[in-house]
């Protein structure tokens, strides 16, 4: 297991993963790398269409020029225009300087050296451009390999059909968005570093929090379970990541106060008989000169003796429980019966108390029990009661059923419990010490066991009782729906 949790923490090369700052700050990197790629090759591809656009409305443009300076005079085409008037004679010059007009059989009419250096167009093409009557656009490849754009089509003069074709150079257009590609390349690795940058400073803000409940983390121990962190405010993840953290916290503190509780109960209760034996034991062997003196220093180590197994027995029992080691054997079973038989035993504690011992239980309440562990839960509430109610009292057993539940309550009109002991009452070893008798005085496992019982039978155990009025344990249990008549009787 060890080497397996090393190994998901290192690296193929033996070294450590990098933090989590570091997988942030790379995931920013990474996520603005693809959108910005994906911006740039977009941007690069309307560009294309925007230049290629943008060609073709200069071509339409010299087009429509042409048919304002190429017109018909004596069956003829020829240039009409002013050549002293500058703006006309360099429009004519930029409409012949790729330029190219033949018949409909081939015959070149006029051609420019511009567009010989592009070459003549094919007769199939010049028939093809004839028969569907309209203009396209075309890219054409020079000598020297300069990119042309050449608008072609039907040309009409002289009562006949001529083809011509306007071209102009592409090249600087062409390479507007193969410039604005590699100028853009070459300023992505400047943003991605200034992204970098931002997202480590950000991550670390982002991070700081959980640096503060890592920090706080590695300063908790069994004396330090008072640390808090202040949250945020923010309501987001870290926030809650924080109360998380403080209300784990508050559960470990409890947790632990309630271990050192224990540890010291405990320790008290088997201190406590182990004392007595010795001092027993230490007072027999100085003091002793008879053999019925003896018999005597070792009944009475007896008894502690039979105490403190009590207390171990007590504590395996409750361990074991707790533990899921105590298997339950459920069967249909009276609450009624049960509570009789149990009450039964404590008559004659309860008449040397002149303590009232009343059972009202209605008819066909019945749940699904283990029955010695329903013995133990009912002998248990039934022992404080008697035990604590002064005499003269008055201990009541209830036994009904609300819809699907069986409750059970014992009642007494004894001293009752203070408000701050309610909450530890079920906690093992907790006794409530206030008037008190040492003869009375129990191990503190009793409640701890019904806890157990209650929840281990699918229901739960609450408390009511005010100091001079007594107190009420409740418990709840899922109710069987078979008849009276069908449990099992004892």
């Amino acid at each position: 297991m060890a080497q397996s949790t090393v190994g998901g923490d290192l690296g193929r090369a033996g070294r450590p993963a990098p933090g989590l700052r570091t997988r942030l700050t790379l995931s920013y990197v990474l996520l603005f790398a693809i959108v910005m790629a994906s911006i740039g090759f977009t941007f690069h591809q309307a560009l294309v269409v925007i230049v290629h656009q943008q060609a073709e409305r200069l071509l339409d443009g010299e087009w429509s020029a042409l048919k304002g300076f190429l017109r018909s005079r004596d069956a003829e085409l020829v240039w009409a225009y002013d050549p002293e008037h500058p703006e006309e004679a360099f429009t004519v010059e930029q409409l012949r300087r790729v330029f190219l007009l033949t018949t409909a059989d081939g015959e070149v009419v006029e051609m420019s050296n511009g567009y010989s250096s592009i070459g003549r167009e094919s007769v199939q093409t010049i028939r093809s451009v004839l028969q569907s009557g309209r203009t396209a656009t075309v890219k054409r490849r020079g000598a020297r390999g300069e990119v042309y754009m050449v608008r072609m089509g039907p040309y009409g003069g002289g009562g006949k059909t001529y083809f011509a074709a306007i071209g102009m150079k592409a090249g600087e257009t062409e390479r507007i968005p193969s410039r604005m590609l590699a100028v853009y390349a070459v300023s992505m690795p400047v943003m991605l570093l200034a992204i970098g940058i931002l997202g480590w400073y950000a991550s670390g803000r982002a991070l700081s929090p959980l640096h503060r409940v890592a920090a706080a983390a590695q300063t908790v121990s069994g004396g330090n379970l008072s640390l808090r962190l202040e949250r945020l405010g923010t309501g987001d993840e870290l926030d809650e990541l924080i109360q998380t953290f403080n209300g784990m916290m508050e559960r470990l503190e409890a947790n632990f106060e309630q271990m050192r509780r224990f540890s010291m109960d405990a320790s008290h209760e088997l201190r406590t008989p182990l004392t007595a034996i010795r001092g027993q034991l230490e007072v027999a062997q100085l003091t002793a000169r008879t053999t019925d003196d003896f018999r005597r220093a070792i009944a009475m180590a007896l008894e502690d003796v039979e105490r403190l197994g009590r207390i171990v027995q007590s504590l395996l029992q409750l361990a074991q429980a707790e533990a899921g080691q105590i298997r339950l054997n459920l069967e249909p079973e009276m609450l009624a019966e049960v509570a009789a038989r149990q009450m039964a035993r404590f008559e004659a504690l309860a008449e040397s108390k002149r303590l009232s011992l009343e059972l009202e239980a209605s008819d066909g309440c019945v749940a699904l029990v283990d029955r010695l562990q329903m013995e133990r839960l009912m002998d248990n509430l039934l022992s404080n009661a008697v035990k604590y109610t002064q005499e003269g009292g008055r201990v009541a057993v209830r036994i009904r059923r609300e819809d699907n539940e069986a409750v059970i309550e014992v009642a007494d009109n004894g001293p009752g419990i203070a408000a701050q002991h309610l909450p530890h009452i079920f906690d093992k070893f907790y006794r409530v010490r206030e008037g008190e008798k040492t003869a009375s005085r129990g191990v503190g496992l009793g409640l701890a066991f019904v806890h157990w019982i209650a929840r281990a039978h699918g229901g739960r155990v609450t408390v009511e009782s005010k100091p001079g009025k007594g107190s009420t344990f409740r418990v709840r249990l899922p109710a069987h729906p078979e008849k009276s008549g069908e449990a099992r009787a004892g």
